[in-house]
């Protein structure tokens, strides 16, 4: 890169200076012998040169001198003003004016140059700063991939869960359409006349005087009767178990069904199964 730098203000450097000396013979050859004027040209070539090599080694050195360069740009401006005269002192202006500005464009490549030599890095620098990018890079494209796959697994995930909803919400809705159906016949069967009396012609010669009530479940939530001390209760005998049923089932005038003494007996903080419960129920009734 260097090269591609300090070469065109070189070439450049070289033609100003070839320029500047024959425009400078050429323009004063007339006035004062030759020699003068050769000296003449290699004086301002000269001094370009000298503080051009100056400023370069002060640039080696990492240093820089305002003064320098100021009388760098002196001599610039000097080759460049000896070029604009001759040119307008001559037939052809345009063509010498075209060319005029190569002193200026060579102090402008040097600057570049300079700029390039403090700002240029080392090869071991530039390949960590080309690894340091690729990791930049490769992370991110690994953070993007892994965003894609959550967000697809995201969308999987909720697109399956609707469905699951949906098969759920079908089967609850059909389930409560058979049970509404189902509890309609027999809530139609509970309160049909015929009902009491194919009860009454069943249970009256098992349970003589006993009037049967056939009462259905509530439809609706349903309530904890139990207790903390209803697991450590005792496990009643038959006996005691049909002397309690007795004494919940007349304490209320008319009897209670057997759905309020079970309620009650449970509520009193008593246990026993519901086998045994029926069978002490049927008993005392």
């Amino acid at each position: 890169m260097s090269a591609k730098t300090v070469l065109p203000a070189v070439a450049m450097t070289a033609v100003s200076m070839v320029l500047t000396l024959a425009v400078v013979v050429m323009w004063l050859g007339a006035a004062v012998p030759w020699p003068v004027a050769v000296v003449v040209g290699l004086g301002i070539d000269g001094g370009w040169l000298a503080t051009l090599a100056y400023e370069r080694r002060l640039a080696a050195q990492g240093d820089h001198n305002r003064t320098v360069t100021a009388v760098g740009w002196f001599f610039g401006l000097i080759a460049t003003g000896v070029l604009v005269a001759h040119a307008l002192n001559e037939e052809s202006a345009g063509a010498w004016l075209a060319v005029a500005w190569l002193p200026i464009a060579a102090k402008a490549l040097w600057l570049v140059h300079s700029m390039w030599e403090r700002t240029a890095l080392t090869p071991n620098a530039l390949d960590a700063i080309r690894g340091i990018q690729q990791e930049a890079r490769d992370e991110a494209a690994v953070a993007r991939a892994r965003l894609r796959a959550e967000a697809a697994t995201e969308e999987t995930r909720l697109t399956a869960v609707t469905a699951a909803g949906a098969r759920v919400a079908h089967v609850q809705a059909k389930t409560a359409q058979t049970l509404s159906s189902a509890w309609s016949t027999l809530e139609t069967a509970r309160q049909g006349e015929e009902t009491g009396r194919a009860l009454t012609s069943v249970t009256s010669r098992v349970t003589p005087g006993v009037t049967a009530r056939w009462e259905l479940p509530v439809w609706g939530p349903s309530e904890p009767t139990g207790s903390p001390a209803l697991e450590a209760a005792p496990a009643l005998t038959d006996g005691a178990l049909d002397v309690l049923v007795d004494e919940i089932r007349h304490s209320q005038s008319p009897p209670l069904s057997y759905r309020e003494m079970a309620a009650r007996f449970r509520a009193a903080g008593h246990s026993a199964s519901e086998v045994r419960l029926r069978a002490a129920w049927k008993r005392v009734a």
